[in-house]
C-alpha cells in the first residue's frame, strides 16, 4: 500500500443521540465536535437526514452544512446522504450548487435512498420503490450538473422541463457527488453507471465486508459499460469504532451509551448486532470479534483498518460513524487518538520523522560534540581575557 495516496479521514454524523436528550443542545453539540473534527485534522464531516426515530435529529444534512461551514475552515461537508425520494432532483442540485458558492467549494453531495423506512410511510411512499426512484433522480441531478444544454426528464413522480440550473457550481467542473451502498451491488452499481463515487456504509458488517472484496469491480465494471471514468480515491467505507488509552478505559467509557446505540442499530437495520445489549463487557466482546466495531485501543484500529486495505485493495476515504456511545471527554480522546495515533501509521506521515531519529540516536556522540564546541569557546574566552 506504500504506492497509494494518503487515506482521507472524517466523521459520518447523523448523529445517534439519545431521545431524552435536549435536541436544541444535541444539534449545537454536533456543531461544536464539527469544529473539534477542523481543528484536529479531518477530512471530512457528513450529516445525515431522517425524519422519525427521535435519535437521529437531523432532518436537512444541508441546514448543518451551512452552520458548520461558518465555523470551519479547512474540513470538507458533506450530505450523509441526502434521500432522493422525498425530495424534486432539482431542488437538490439547486440547493447544493448554493452552498457549493457559499462555502467556496466545501460541500459534497452524498445520495440514497433513506436509511429509514418509517420516513417513507410518513410521507405515504412505497418504500419498495426507493431505489429505482434514487437512481431516476441521480441521473437527473448529473444531467443538470454536466449538461450545457437545458434538461427535460419525465418519470412517474417528477418532471423536469427544459431545465437549467441558475449557476454553475463553484466547483469545476462541478462538487463531489457519491453515492451510498451497503452488502448489495445497487450502490457501486450506481456509482459506476453515473460516474460518481461511492460510500460504504456498512463495510464492517459480515456481509458488507465480504462484499468489499468485489465492490470495486462492480463499480469498473458498470463505469466501463455506460462510458464514464471512475476513480479508487473516490471510495469511502464506513464503520463505527471508539478509542481510549488502554481496552479497560474503552470498555467503561461505552457505559455510557453502548446500550441505546445497539437498540437503536438493531430497530433500524437488518444486521444482527449483539446478543444481549444490557450485558456491555459481553457486547463489547462480541463487537470486536465479529469486526462490526471497533471498542479498544489505536492498535485495534489499525489492525482494522489494514483488514480493510487487504480486503478492498484500496480506498480512498474512512469514516467513522457518529455516535454517542461516550460522554463528551472521552469521544474527544477518541478521535485525538484516531489522529495523534492511527492516521499517521495508516498513512505512513512519520516514517521520515523516524527514519531521521534513527540516523540521531544510531550515530550517537552529539552531545559530545556540542560539549566540546562550548569547552573551545570557553577557553577562546579566557584566553583573550588574560591576553
Amino acid at each position: 500500500m506504500s504506492g497509494q495516496p494518503p487515506i482521507r479521514f472524517g466523521v459520518f454524523t447523523p448523529p445517534i443521540t439519545r431521545p431524552n436528550e435536549n435536541p436544541t443542545w444535541a444539534l449545537h453539540r454536533q456543531l461544536e465536535l464539527v469544529e473539534w473534527f477542523d481543528r484536529l485534522g479531518y477530512d471530512e464531516a457528513w450529516f445525515g437526514e431522517h425524519h422519525n426515530g427521535g435519535s437521529e435529529l437531523v432532518g436537512t444534512p444541508e441546514i448543518m452544512i451551512a452552520m458548520a461551514a461558518e465555523r470551519t475552515r479547512h474540513i470538507m461537508l458533506g450530505t450523509g446522504v441526502t434521500s432522493l425520494p422525498y425530495h424534486h432532483p432539482f431542488l437538490v442540485a439547486e440547493r447544493m450548487t448554493m452552498l457549493d458558492h457559499l462555502t467556496r467549494g466545501r460541500v459534497i453531495l452524498g445520495c440514497g435512498p433513506g436509511s429509514l423506512a418509517f420516513d417513507a410511510h410518513i410521507m405515504g411512499l412505497d418504500y419498495a420503490k426507493s431505489r429505482q426512484r434514487t437512481s431516476e433522480s441521480l441521473e437527473a441531478i448529473m444531467a443538470l450538473l454536466r449538461s450545457p444544454d437545458p434538461v427535460s426528464i419525465k418519470t412517474d413522480w417528477f418532471e423536469l422541463r427544459d431545465a437549467q440550473l441558475q449557476m454553475r457550481p463553484f466547483t469545476y467542473p462541478h462538487f463531489e457527488v457519491t453515492t451510498a451502498g451497503t452488502s448489495s451491488p445497487s450502490g457501486p452499481r450506481l456509482a459506476g453507471r453515473n460516474g460518481i463515487s461511492l460510500l460504504t456504509i456498512s463495510a464492517s458488517s459480515p456481509a458488507g465486508f465480504e462484499a468489499l472484496r468485489d465492490t470495486w469491480q462492480i463499480v469498473e465494471e458498470e463505469a466501463a459499460g455506460h462510458d464514464q471514468q471512475v476513480d479508487r480515491s473516490g471510495w469511502r467505507l464506513v464503520s463505527f469504532y471508539h478509542l481510549a488509552d488502554t481496552e479497560d478505559q474503552a470498555r467503561e467509557d461505552v457505559r455510557y451509551g453502548l446500550e441505546h446505540l445497539m437498540r437503536y442499530l438493531t430497530t433500524t437495520t437488518p444486521i444482527p448486532l449483539v446478543s444481549d445489549p444490557a450485558d456491555i463487557d459481553r457486547s463489547v466482546d462480541e463487537l470486536n470479534a465479529t469486526g462490526l466495531m471497533v471498542i479498544g485501543t489505536a492498535d485495534r484500529m489499525i489492525e482494522h483498518l489494514r483488514k480493510f486495505q487487504a480486503q478492498t485493495g484500496g480506498f480512498g476515504g474512512f469514516l467513522g460513524f457518529g455516535h454517542e456511545m461516550a460522554d463528551r471527554p472521552a469521544t474527544l480522546r477518541s478521535h485525538e487518538l484516531m489522529v495523534r495515533e492511527v492516521i499517521p501509521e495508516i498513512n505512513r506521515t512519520t516514517l521520515r520523522q523516524r527514519a531521521n531519529w534513527a540516523r540521531l540516536s544510531e550515530a550517537g556522540g552529539w552531545g559530545d560534540i556540542v560539549a566540546q564546541a562550548q569547552q573551545k569557546a570557553t577557553e577562546a574566552y579566557e584566553q583573550g581575557r588574560i591576553s
